[in-house]
């Protein structure tokens, strides 16, 4: 066989049995720390806000970002598909907004000047954050509780400096961005078929 009809060596992917094991026992540990007081208190302030027309904002960056994207989808449709859902707006979903905000106050602002344009005492901000160190995440939080807002995070790592500020912060301490987001999202299915479920005895 000539050379150049050879087959390209490939690396030993043994490797990626240890990383699917790790990632399994990391993601199986962090699940044991899930507080399902927390998630009933974030229930039912979730419900409260629903029956006085609240709105609720969810913020992140990268992943995050589009987590606080998905599951403002899920809180729209998915817990109600007849449309009596929650009033929910992801904070990272338009770029028109994002890159003006970034462009002429600072990627900074992003998330908290809209805050300021749009909401009230009777909303909710959610944040989504690995490390929770976040400068747009961080002044976020401030906007809201300047509005009297409730605030509530999802957070990895040590927690940050969003940890301290916020009213219910759901913190898995786990040092894995990918875990923490997958947190994210796992938090809030959750919390989407509860409210499926107790928005169902309603009806």
């Amino acid at each position: 066989m000539s050379s150049h009809n050879a087959l390209p060596k490939l690396p030993d992917i043994s490797i990626v049995d240890t990383i699917t094991q790790e990632y399994v026992n990391n993601l199986s540990l962090v699940l044991q720390q899930l507080n399902h007081q927390d998630i009933k208190s974030f229930t039912r302030a979730l419900m409260s806000m629903r029956k006085r027309s609240g709105t609720l904002y969810i913020c992140g960056n990268g992943g995050s970002a589009a987590n606080a994207i998905h599951l403002a989808n899920d809180f729209t449709f998915g817990i109600c598909p007849s449309g009596d859902a929650l009033k929910v707006e992801a904070l990272s979903a338009n770029s028109s907004v994002l890159t003006c905000l970034g462009n002429d106050i600072g990627y900074e602002n992003i998330f908290s000047h809209q805050l300021k344009v749009k909401a009230s005492e009777k909303d909710i901000l959610l944040v989504l954050s690995g490390s929770g160190n976040s400068s747009n995440i961080i002044n976020a939080i401030e906007q809201a509780k300047h509005l009297k807002m409730m605030t509530v995070g999802i957070l990895g790592y040590s927690g940050g400096g969003a940890k301290p500020r916020l009213d219910l912060p759901f913190h898995f301490n786990i040092d894995d961005m990918q875990v923490s987001e997958d947190m994210q999202v796992i938090l809030g299915h959750i919390l989407m078929q509860s409210l499926h479920q107790l928005i169902l005895q309603e009806s």
